[in-house]
């Protein structure tokens, strides 16, 4: 016979497994330093900046 299991224990397992998951993704994405955290601003900031500087101007002219 099969071992007898309680399903709220079950449950209850298997939600801290996922919020352990969870906790560990979060830990990677938001656990940096304040200068990593300024670095990767200063970068994004840097990377708009050249993507705007390419950006073309429509004239009203143009679009006749």
């Amino acid at each position: 016979m099969g071992e007898i299991v309680n399903l709220r224990r079950a449950r209850k397992q298997r939600d801290r497994r996922e919020q352990e998951k969870t906790a560990q993704t979060n830990r990677v994405a938001h656990g940096r330093s304040k200068s990593e955290r300024e670095l990767t601003a200063a970068q994004k900031r840097l990377e708009n900046a050249r993507f705007d500087g390419h950006r073309r101007e429509i004239d009203a002219e143009d679009q006749a």
